[in-house]
């Protein structure tokens, strides 16, 4: 039993397979500000985030853009405009996949996008902190 224990406290997660401040936007019907308000967390905890995208990249390619990946870039350029974040990085590739039928391979598209706080985000999310907190009292009255 030792064995199974030493081999489990052994196992190195290597950086790329799993990041404690990577959101995966998925295709799911999520809301967008369920993004954005998840970005901010992890900004918080993690002082930057990276969003990160699948999307397929069919034949004809050309004017045809992931719903997933559109999702990455609009939470950004949400973060970006008002003030929470700045970007540090941009990353594009694609990356091959088995397809659901048959297990043919597949080309995906894949953004990866890298936030990290301003300068003023604490100052901003303590104002929309106290924003909510208003709201909340003067409902209560």
């Amino acid at each position: 039993m030792e064995e199974i224990t030493d081999g489990v406290s052994n196992i190195n997660m290597s950086s790329d397979s799993y990041k404690k401040n990577r959101i995966q936007v998925s295709n799911t019907k999520k809301p967008l500000f369920f993004y954005v308000n998840l970005a901010k967390r992890y900004m918080q905890q993690h002082n930057e985030v990276e969003l990160s995208a699948l999307g397929m990249v069919p034949p004809s390619y050309i004017n045809t853009i992931s719903a997933a990946i559109a999702t990455v870039v609009t939470v950004a350029e949400i973060l970006k405009n008002n003030g929470f974040a700045v970007e540090k990085k941009i990353m594009t590739s694609t990356v091959e996949m088995k397809g659901e039928s048959r297990g043919r391979p597949v080309q995906k598209a894949k953004i990866e996008i890298v936030l990290g706080k301003t300068e003023n985000f604490d100052e901003l999310m303590a104002a929309a902190q106290e924003e909510r907190e208003l709201g909340y009292a003067e409902e209560q009255n």
